[in-house]
C-alpha cells in the first residue's frame, strides 16, 4: 500500500440519499449542541468549588472526551456531504482512527472509574475521601488518557501495516478498527488484535462497571429509609442511563453477527454511539442534578434556591 497515494472511500448512508444538505444541518445541529452541552460541564465544574469533587472531575473529563469523540468524526462528515467527496487519504484515515481509538478506550475505562467512584460512595462512605483522594483521582484520569494513548498507537500502527485485500470501500461514514477487519486480507494477529480490543477495553469495563453497580443496589435495597434509598439511587441512575445508551449501541454494533444486508443497521448503531450519545451525556447528568443546576444558575447571575 503507498501511503502518499492510497485512498479510502467511505459508503456512507448518504451516498444514496439525495437531499444531503438537509443531513449536513441535521448532523451540524447535533455537533454543535453536544459540543457546547459538554462545554458548558466543563466551565461549570472549573468555576463552581462546589462541583471539585471526584464524582464532577470525572464528569468534566467525560464532558471532554465527548468533545473530542464527536470531533474526530462528525465534521468530516458533513464536509463529506457538503462536498459529495466521501474519499480519504491514507493519513486523514489514520489520524481520524488513531484519533477516535484514543478517546474511546479512553471513555470505556472513564466509565468504569465512575461506576467505581459510586460503588465506593456507596458501599464505603467512611473511606470515600481516602480512597478517591484528589492525588488519586489525578491519578486514574492520567492513567486513563495514558492508557487510550498507548492501546491507540497499537492499534493505528498495526491496522496500517495490513494488505488491503478486498477493497478500499470502508462501509462506515468513519475509519474504524472494524471496518479495516473487513476489507484486510486474513490474518490471524490482526483478528486476534480486533478480539483483544473488544475484550480488554471494551468488555472489561463494562463487566466491572456492572459488577459494581450490582454491589451498589444491593446496598441500596438494604437502606430502611425509602427516602435514603431514593437519594442513593438518584446519584447513580443517570450513570446507569449513560451506560446503557452507550454500550448498548456500541456492544449491538460491534457484537452483530457478518450477517449479508446489515450495513445500513450497523450505520444507525454507530450514528448512535458516536454523535447523538456524546451529545445526551451532559443533558443526561444534569437533568437531576441538582449541583450542576445551581452552578448553572449562578453562572447566569441568578438566585439559587438552596431548598
Amino acid at each position: 500500500m503507498e501511503n502518499n497515494t492510497y485512498r479510502f472511500f467511505l459508503l456512507t448512508f448518504t451516498t444514496r440519499v439525495k437531499n444531503t444538505a438537509a443531513l449536513s444541518f441535521i448532523f451540524t445541529i447535533i455537533y454543535l449542541t453536544g459540543v457546547i452541552v459538554n462545554f458548558i460541564i466543563v466551565i461549570l465544574v472549573y468555576m463552581d468549588r462546589h462541583l471539585h469533587t471526584p464524582m464532577y472531575l470525572f464528569l468534566c473529563n467525560l464532558s471532554l472526551i465527548d468533545i473530542c469523540y464527536t470531533t474526530s468524526t462528525v465534521p468530516k462528515l458533513i464536509h463529506m456531504l457538503l462536498s459529495g467527496d466521501y474519499t480519504l487519504s491514507f493519513t486523514q484515515c489514520f489520524v481520524q482512527l488513531y484519533v477516535f481509538s484514543h478517546v474511546v478506550t479512553t471513555e470505556d475505562l472513564l466509565l468504569f472509574i465512575m461506576a467505581y467512584d459510586r460503588y465506593v460512595a456507596i458501599c464505603n462512605p467512611f473511606h470515600y475521601h481516602s480512597i478517591l483522594s484528589k492525588r488519586n483521582c489525578v491519578l486514574l484520569m492520567t492513567l486513563a488518557w495514558v492508557i487510550g494513548c498507548l492501546n491507540s498507537v497499537v492499534a493505528t500502527l498495526s491496522t496500517s501495516v495490513i494488505p488491503m485485500c478486498n477493497s478500499n470501500t470502508i462501509t462506515q461514514f468513519f475509519c474504524e478498527l472494524k471496518a479495516f477487519a473487513k476489507i484486510s486480507c486474513p490474518n490471524a494477529g490482526f483478528q486476534l488484535l480486533t478480539y483483544m480490543e473488544a475484550v480488554i477495553f471494551g468488555l472489561g469495563p463494562f463487566l466491572g462497571s456492572i459488577t459494581s453497580y450490582i454491589k451498589v443496589i444491593m446496598v441500596i435495597l438494604n437502606i430502611r429509609s425509602s427516602d435514603g434509598r431514593r437519594k442513593a439511587f438518584s446519584t447513580c441512575s443517570s450513570h446507569l442511563i449513560v451506560l446503557t445508551l452507550y454500550y448498548g449501541t456500541w456492544m449491538s454494533e460491534y457484537v452483530m453477527p457478518p450477517f449479508k444486508n446489515t450495513h445500513v443497521f450497523e450505520l444507525a448503531l454507530s450514528v448512535l454511539y458516536a454523535t447523538i450519545t456524546p451529545m445526551l451525556n451532559p443533558l443526561i447528568y444534569s437533568a437531576r442534578n441538582k449541583d450542576v443546576k445551581n452552578a448553572l444558575l449562578k453562572l447566569l447571575g441568578r438566585k439559587v434556591n438552596d431548598e
